[in-house]
C-alpha cells in the first residue's frame, strides 16, 4: 500500500491504495466520484478522461501514484448544477442518448476549447478520435463543441 495525495477538484485527499491502482479506481472507487466512467481499461475508448494538471489523460490507464500532488479534475469539477458552457451546450443540442460516454467526451471538449476557442471541424475530430459513443452522436457532439463555443465567447465578452 502507499500514501498517495490527490487534488481533486480542488479538494485534497489522502489515500492508502496499491501503487499500481488506476487512477480511475481511485477517483470512483476510493474517492466515491463516479461521474468518470470504466468503458474500457485499455485507454481505447475514452470514456474515463480527467484532466490531470489541465491535460485530458485516460484515467484508467495512469497508476494513482502519477498524480500524486497534481490538480485532477473529474466532470463533478466542472460544475456542480451542470452551468458549464460545455455541459449546457450538450443539454441545449441533445447530444446523449445512452450517455455513458458523455462524461469523457464533455472532459476532452472541455480540454480542447480552453486551448482552442474557435475549433474547425478538423480540429474538432482530431481531439475527439478515440472518443467512442457506441450511439453514435458524433454529429451531435461536433454541433455542442461548437454551440459551447460559441456560449464560451458571450460568457467572456459579458465580462
Amino acid at each position: 500500500m502507499a500514501s498517495v495525495k490527490l487534488k481533486i477538484n480542488d479538494k485534497n485527499y489522502t489515500v492508502e491504495v496499491d501503487p499500481k491502482m488506476p487512477l480511475l479506481w481511485a477517483i470512483r472507487d476510493v474517492v466515491g466520484l463516479t461521474g468518470t466512467k470504466y468503458g474500457c481499461g485499455i485507454a481505447q475508448c475514452g470514456a474515463c478522461t480527467v484532466h490531470l494538471d489541465g491535460t485530458p489523460v485516460r484515467s484508467c490507464s495512469i497508476p494513482v501514484t502519477a498524480a500524486n500532488n497534481k490538480n485532477i479534475t473529474t466532470i463533478e469539477g466542472l460544475s456542480t448544477d451542470n452551468s458549464h458552457p460545455v455541459q449546457q451546450a450538450w443539454i441545449q443540442e441533445q447530444v446523449p442518448q445512452c450517455g455513458y460516454c458523455q462524461s469523457g467526451q464533455i472532459m476532452a471538449a472541455t480540454a480542447l476549447l480552453k486551448k482552442n476557442p474557435n475549433p474547425t471541424d478538423k480540429d474538432i475530430d482530431t481531439a475527439m478520435q478515440g472518443h467512442i459513443c457506441r450511439c453514435g452522436t458524433y454529429p451531435r457532439i461536433r454541433k455542442a463543441i461548437k454551440t459551447a463555443s460559441q456560449l464560451m465567447g458571450q460568457k467572456a465578452s459579458a465580462k
